[in-house]
């Protein structure tokens, strides 16, 4: 890194990021919109990312597999380094905030998993024993949304 820019080489088009990561031109551009990778731009105004980008897009897409949204992935890179790739030591930190997120929507699925079967089970809304019957829509006095299968 010379004068504080990286050096071309040290730099990637958005060709060979979509390359190296599997994904579209649009995804990488997209990401970038959002504020969760940057670029630089060359002599001739082309985009030129730096290799910790691949890292970094790994990391969005693993955070991504397991349900975490974009916002809350950009929140966590926040407390990265913008300037260097993240470190093992970097996703264990990541990880573990988003752990305890994942735990929370694993039980909020199981439940709703189970649920669903009794209902499915019986084809009806209205039967008494169903774990969703809500007689005169008594739940919505305390708000919006799913109260019997989202108990958060």
């Amino acid at each position: 890194m010379a004068n504080g820019h990286a050096s071309p080489l040290d730099e990637l088009s958005v060709g060979e990021v979509a390359r190296r990561t599997g994904l579209a031109v649009s995804a990488i551009h997209f990401y970038e919109a959002k504020g969760l990778i940057r670029s630089n731009r060359s002599a001739g105004n082309q985009r030129r990312y730096p290799r910790e980008v691949l890292r970094r897009v790994s990391i969005i897409k693993v955070a991504q597999r397991t349900g975490m949204p974009l916002k809350t992935i950009r929140e966590a890179f926040k407390a990265l380094p913008a300037e260097r790739t993240p470190t093992v030591a970097d996703w264990a930190k990541l990880s573990s905030l988003w752990k305890a997120e994942l735990e929370r929507r694993i039980d909020r699925l199981t439940r709703l998993r189970d649920h669903l079967t009794d209902c499915i089970g019986c084809g009806c809304l209205s039967v008494k024993g169903c774990p969703l019957h809500n007689p005169w829509d008594r739940l919505a006095e305390q708000g919006a949304g799913p109260r019997l299968l989202d108990p958060d």
